[in-house]
């Protein structure tokens, strides 16, 4: 494992993240998560070197900050560093809200600590809660190390945010997609400007960037036949020197492997291999409709309860493999369909890729009744 300075200390640059922990029903929405096969991988993380752990107050409900409090008591506190969230519109309490983060990771402090998911419709509401001040003054009583944001903010907001005060970290999406096709690019050089350190969730889009196209993988694979389509997408990251840690959500021992085998070298990506993955993205990009990370926050408020990220994904598979990837859609596990979308866009207003939803379970609706 690699290791980056960050102040006074060594931050693997590979990270853990805790909101795709195996569970015990894999596939199924809402399903427990799996306490023994999530504590291995976490052993597993440890033992090679990872020492950076990330969860959030609203992941699994609450059971992920469990999940990991209960799996990295067994090891020295000072070995290791905790991350997590608040977020506003799960709990406005700032105060009971980090009093129980404590009582569930098992812990009288936390490492970094982050304003959870600033949007352009929540930050003011971030800024005048007192929260802020609050955390802050957390962070000088000693239970918080360092205070830093998540942002699925536009531009402007980020600015705004970002020079609210003397951020110590923030943490955005950052991928060779959202790289080239969304304003990521500009959000890495606001953070940049400012000397602002990034951890960086959805490296692999939510595990989207793992699989592409034939023709966008033929491309890749022909260069470095030993690389996973996955390790490409890690290695751009790592190629990115504003970039502090790297998080993936692992949910089997398999990417595990994989990862660890990514980040056993500081190796980003050449010129040459660097011009082969924009090829191979715009590739890609001229078949895929849809930028879900499944990051489920559209899915609390549906009144049909539509498993959305599986039927976005189904929707993905059509637009690329065609007709007979929908034959699959009875195999979801999910309460409503798209047949019973009433259009009310709940879905819309807390999707951070501002997806359309209810065209799109229109659309699906229309394909599905003629199979």
């Amino acid at each position: 494992m690699k290791y980056k300075a960050f102040r006074d200390i060594s931050l693997s640059r590979l990270g853990l993240g805790n909101m795709r922990l195996p569970s015990q029903e894999p596939g199924k929405p809402g399903s427990p998560i799996d306490y023994k096969a999530s504590h291995e991988m976490m052993d597993r993380a440890y033992e090679q070197g990872i020492n950076y752990y990330d969860t959030a107050y609203v992941y699994n409900n609450g059971d992920s900050e469990r999940c990991v409090g209960e799996g990295m008591k067994k090891y020295p506190r000072g070995s290791f560093y905790l991350a997590t969230k608040f977020n506003i519109g799960a709990n406005p309490d700032y105060k009971a809200v980090f009093a129980e983060q404590l009582e569930r990771l098992q812990t009288d402090y936390i490492d970094f600590y982050l304003i959870h998911c600033v949007m352009d419709g929540n930050a003011k509401q971030y800024i005048d809660s007192g929260a802020i001040e609050y955390f802050l003054d957390m962070k000088a009583k000693g239970k918080i190390t360092y205070l830093g944001f998540s942002s699925h903010a536009g531009t402007d907001t980020l600015r705004m945010f970002a020079d609210h005060h003397d951020w110590d970290f923030a943490q955005i999406q950052l991928n060779y997609f959202d790289w080239n096709y969304s304003s990521t690019k500009e959000e890495y050089e606001i953070l940049a400007e400012r000397n602002i350190p990034i951890m960086v969730m959805e490296p692999v889009r939510g595990g989207r960037l793992s699989s592409l196209t034939p023709e966008a993988e033929a491309l890749l694979k022909a260069r470095h036949p030993d690389w996973s389509i996955s390790a490409w997408a890690l290695r751009f990251v790592k190629s990115l020197p504003q970039v502090q840690v790297i998080l993936s959500g692992m949910s089997s021992m398999e990417q595990m492997n994989d990862n660890l085998g990514t980040f056993a070298d500081d190796d980003g990506l050449s010129e040459e291999d660097m011009a082969l993955l924009m090829k191979a993205c715009d590739l890609f990009h001229s078949q895929l409709q849809v930028p879900c990370t499944a990051c489920r926050y559209c899915t609390d408020g549906c009144p049909a309860q539509i498993n959305i990220p599986e039927f976005l994904k189904l929707y993905n598979s059509y637009k690329v493999d065609g007709r007979w990837a929908l034959h699959g859609w009875k195999d979801i596990a999910t309460e409503g369909t798209p047949m019973d979308c009433v259009g009310c866009g709940a879905c819309t207003g807390h999707c951070p890729q501002n997806i359309d939803t209810p065209k799109i379970m229109s659309e699906l609706a229309e394909l599905l009744a003629q199979k």
